[in-house]
């Protein structure tokens, strides 16, 4: 298997872990191929059950992307809603 350097690996692992990104973006963005992304984040996810301190980091990273997919969608359910009023105060006011 191709090695490729720890900078390429952290740009491609925890993005993909605490964003949720998907693996072809990744895949095409950095020329790497999927098969050989599934290897470096299970990998790294095997690597994180070592030690306290990884699984740590692990657990942080999926939090985040969680916390950022609920922020997201409170994000566009407010947009919505401001959307809503402006909407109905325009119709009251005619």
């Amino acid at each position: 298997m191709k090695r490729y350097s720890t900078e390429i690996e952290n740009k491609i692992v925890a993005p993909n872990i605490q964003d949720g990104r998907s693996i072809v973006s990744f895949a095409t963005e950095y020329g790497v191929s999927t098969a050989s992304i599934n290897n470096l984040v299970h990998d790294y996810r095997k690597e994180c059950q070592v030690t306290l301190e990884t699984m740590n980091e692990l657990e942080l990273m999926e939090q985040n992307r969680i916390l950022k997919k609920k922020l997201s969608e409170a994000e566009k359910e407010n947009d919505f809603l401001i959307k809503t009023a402006a909407f109905f105060a325009k119709e009251t006011s005619n």
